[in-house]
């Protein structure tokens, strides 16, 4: 199967223990997809933004995408470039 280049935006709006524990299990879980990532804690709303750069099979990504997105108080959006590899 052919890689694909993405980047996920994650929003955080509740940065409690629990809900950060989840997103950086499951971002342990998909590291060999997973080139780079940011995170920046915004104090003055407590939130977090992440972006992380991701070059794997187009089903692996969806699916961290999607169980990113099942967790409560986190908000994800993908975006892909066109490059072929």
């Amino acid at each position: 199967m052919e890689n694909k280049l993405a980047i996920i935006a994650i929003v955080i709006d509740k940065c409690e223990e629990k809900v950060i524990e989840n997103v950086n299990s499951l971002l342990h879980e998909y590291r060999d997809i997973i080139v780079g990532r940011m995170g920046i804690p915004y104090k003055e709303r407590q939130i977090s933004l992440m972006s992380v750069m991701v070059d794997g099979p187009e089903d692996r990504i969806n699916s961290l995408s999607g169980k990113l997105g099942m967790i409560s108080y986190v908000s994800v959006k993908t975006t892909y470039s066109n490059q072929k590899k």
